[in-house]
């Protein structure tokens, strides 16, 4: 039955990240309830609050405080003896400890996972590192754009336009989605925890993660001995599977089914485009999709964006105008479904936060709050543990 409280009430987090990785992985944690206790630099804190333009105080840019609302702040040296032993105080009774403090500089401040295990004997050690400490990179630094190229994900926009240059994708994206594996990761460590007792060592290695996750679709015909086909999914990487323009912007139309071509075509105006020989059969059109999709393009100018979303969605094809991302809080389905939610900062004054994205029955609890300064709760937290 239902006690009204957050899901992860009661679970106690010590965060010792910084950037993306880590902390989205505890950002997730802290929104589903959980307590979580940040440990920064005194004076700069997360490197990450300063990756933006802030509205009132320096270190709280918007980035950061995305992902690191709902969290304490406690402000900690570790390279002094009095910060050191409060960490480990902290420790003492947490649930999860998550880091991205690299193994050696780890076992040097006595906080390796035997070291804290020997503190807190059932402790969940989620360790965020670049790469699995069981490998030849085990001691190199990692940060998105490093991992976009170790994993080939920087030679994906060549294929698709042809331009040789190698480029990454204009998002934090390998951070984003090891921060998604950590959590679940931790999740899953929990529900161990609850049927064993036991704590364990969790390592969540970035570059295997994401090149786990890039090569579910593009590993292609290299997943056979031998390869059967190039790598790359041939869907994502076609040059002229992109939005189409319209009179007044660009509409995204998918023709997923085979049945949709002829809906597709009907509501642009060209039925008898698929008469030709060269679409007669299924197998035929799936081998001449460029040359479908580029009648596409040469029809779409003739309609307005609204247009053509109103006539895709009528003939149950899916359809989306391209929004530009300047114009995203206009949505008007987002707006419907509350997804932005302007709030009052204490310090930043009128913001806007996302919503947790994910919908549950219960109270989600940490949701909502405010990001914290650098040590803004240092004191209570402090006071919290001196017994």
């Amino acid at each position: 039955m239902a006690d009204g409280k957050a899901m992860l009430t009661g679970l106690k987090v010590v965060d010792l990240t910084t950037v993306v990785f880590g902390p989205y992985c505890t950002h997730i944690l802290a929104e589903l309830g959980a307590d979580v206790i940040k440990v920064e630099v005194p004076g700069s804190g997360d490197s990450f609050r300063w990756s933006g333009k802030a509205a009132a105080t320096h270190g709280m840019a918007p980035a950061f405080m995305a992902i690191n609302g709902s969290k304490q702040s406690i402000a900690l040296d570790l390279k002094t003896a009095a910060d050191l032993e409060t960490m480990k105080k902290l420790l003492s009774d947490a649930d999860v400890f998550v880091l991205n403090v690299r193994g050696k500089a780890a076992e040097r401040l006595g906080l390796d996972y035997e070291a804290v295990k020997a503190i807190k004997p059932d402790i969940i050690y989620a360790h965020c590192v670049g790469f699995g400490q069981d490998g030849p990179y085990a001691d190199l630094q990692a940060y998105d754009d490093v991992i976009q190229a170790a994993s080939g994900t920087a030679t994906l926009l060549p294929r698709v336009d042809g331009d040789p240059r190698a480029r990454y994708l204009p998002s934090l994206i390998a951070d984003k989605v090891a921060g998604l594996h950590g959590a679940h990761a931790v999740l899953a460590a929990i529900i161990h925890h609850m049927r064993t007792g036991e704590g364990q060592l969790v390592e969540i290695p970035m570059f295997e993660v994401f090149t786990n996750f890039m090569l579910l679709e593009h590993l292609g015909g290299l997943a056979f001995d031998p390869p059967n086909a190039p790598v790359g999914y041939f869907r994502q990487i076609d040059p002229d599977r992109q939005p189409f323009p319209t009179s007044d912007g660009y509409v995204s139309i998918v023709a997923y089914t085979d049945e949709s071509w002829s809906r597709i075509f009907e509501l642009l105006g060209n039925p008898g485009f698929l008469d030709q020989d060269a679409f007669a059969t299924r197998k035929a059109r799936g081998r001449n999709l460029p040359l479908l999709y580029r009648e596409i393009a040469r029809l779409t100018p003739g309609f307005t964006t609204a247009d053509l979303v109103a006539r895709c969605h009528a003939a149950q094809i899916p359809a989306q105008p391209v929004r530009d991302l300047a114009d995203i809080m206009n949505d008007p389905h987002l707006a419907a479904t509350g997804f932005f939610e302007a709030y009052e900062h204490p310090t930043e004054g009128r913001c806007f936060r996302m919503g947790h994205p994910v919908r549950f029955g219960v109270s989600l609890g940490g949701a909502g709050k405010v990001a914290p300064a650098i040590g803004e709760q240092s004191e209570e937290i402090r006071r919290s543990i001196s017994g």
